[in-house]
């Protein structure tokens, strides 16, 4: 079982986020399943769905690199890195061409090969605020 759930939780990042499988969201994420994102709460494939597309927007070449996976019981811990190139508007700024990089953990657990539950640690904060200022840093400058 647990090989069954690590290999499920690779092949989540791997399709949900490099190949943009909307169809695995649907797949292995349960209709009823919460996710505990950076700064949301989501309930449902449709929910993720659209909190991934607002990331994939404002980074559409980004691609995670699972970097380790420990898995126990009905748990499995993902730690991860991201990169990618801020090209899309959707985070509530203009792009600013920046190429950007981050870590992070997602914990999952699953029943009967599905995610149920789901939290996401890494520093959104930071990385807005970054790319916030380098936002207001080129508007300024265009004027």
């Amino acid at each position: 079982m647990l090989d069954e759930n690590r290999s499920l939780v690779k092949r989540w990042f791997e399709e949900v986020w490099n190949q943009r499988l909307a169809a695995t969201v649907n797949e292995l994420f349960s209709p009823t399943g919460i996710g505990y994102m950076e700064g949301a709460k989501v309930v449902g494939p449709a929910e993720f769905i659209q909190a991934r597309d607002m990331l994939l927007n404002a980074f559409p070449d980004i691609r995670v690199t699972v970097n380790q996976v420990v898995a126990e019981g009905d748990s499995v811990v993902v730690r991860w890195s991201a990169a990618g190139t801020h090209l899309g508007d959707s985070l509530g700024f203009r792009a600013t061409s920046t190429a950007v990089t981050f870590n992070g953990m997602t914990w999952l657990r699953l029943v009967n090969g599905q995610i149920v539950e789901g939290w996401d640690a890494w520093n959104q904060g930071q990385l807005l605020e970054i790319l916030r200022a380098k936002s207001m840093a080129n508007t300024v400058a265009s004027k």
